[in-house]
């Protein structure tokens, strides 16, 4: 259930806008902030397939409008970003701001099941709620045509939440994911907080083991890793991936980056590459 919806900031770039929302959420029990850019073309008889963006710890729904530059291209091809929030605010779960990797802008895309975390049901949020809403109140948009990306913890939820519904997404690309975060440290963290002890729940928030049942791919897969990533060897192993993928035939493409860090100015680099992709995947 979603109630009270309204516009709270608006600007134009590449002819398209950049506009703000907020809204309350229900499942979340709080208010939540989501950008949307409009590319010049979207309108009610011309609707803009949507790409999704997932941001990475202590993101919010605005670091990539401003940082990465990627509305020139949506702009030129015709697509409708969405940024979400990386999760719930304004609960005051005891904790909540103690540390950058969990709770506040970190809640890693999944609905988590500890009673102390219910509300953290980002997975949920995402991929039925939001997408609903859209349709609902923006007639220049066309979420059955939808794409999904991220960033790092987002790179994470656009991999797991594209693999767990197929049918809903054409295609999935991500900048440094956490590929395999039942065996990292900040995978590990979490998903003792949010989901307990139970390791088979962990394995359905990850990568690298969803791949093995989920490989019916029509795109390929598009990760881009900086190799001066300082996060690249213990916390995000796309080698692990990239091995899973090989023993199933998933098409990936894993390009590694020789120099760039985990930072917007590697995202902002490649980013016409992935609404390429996601251009391509969307029959634009």
């Amino acid at each position: 259930m979603e109630s009270g919806l309204s516009e709270i900031g608006s600007t134009k770039m590449f002819d398209g806008y950049n506009k703000r929302y907020k809204h309350y959420n229900e499942t979340l029990g709080c208010s939540m902030t989501f950008s949307i850019y409009f590319p010049p073309s979207a309108s009610s008889s011309h609707k803009s397939p949507v790409l999704y963006w997932l941001s990475g710890l202590t993101c919010t729904d605005e670091n990539f409008f401003i940082k990465s530059g990627a509305q020139r291209a949506a702009s030129t091809h015709g697509i409708a970003l969405v940024a979400p929030d990386t999760s719930p605010r304004g609960l005051n779960v005891e904790g909540e701001a103690d540390s950058y990797d969990l709770g506040i802008g970190a809640g890693f895309y999944l609905n988590a099941t500890q009673e102390k975390w219910k509300n953290w049901r980002m997975y949920d949020y995402v991929v039925k709620e939001l997408p609903k809403l859209l349709s609902e109140n923006f007639s220049q948009l066309d979420t059955t045509k939808a794409s999904i990306s991220g960033h790092s913890m987002g790179g994470h939820g656009a991999l797991t939440i594209y693999l767990k519904n197929l049918d809903k997404y054409k295609s999935v690309s991500a900048f440094a994911p956490i590929a395999n975060p039942i065996n990292c440290a900040w995978g590990q963290k979490a998903f003792t907080n949010y989901l307990g002890d139970n390791k088979a729940a962990w394995e359905e928030y990850d990568a690298t083991c969803l791949i093995t049942k989920f490989n019916n791919l029509s795109a390929t897969i598009l990760i881009d890793q900086g190799e001066n990533d300082q996060f690249y060897p213990d916390q995000l192993l796309p080698s692990n991936f990239e091995e899973a993928c090989k023993k199933v035939n998933a098409p990936l493409l894993l390009r590694l980056q020789p120099g760039y860090d985990h930072s917007y100015y590697f995202i902002a680099t490649f980013i016409e590459d992935h609404i390429s992709h996601h251009a391509q995947a969307l029959k634009l």
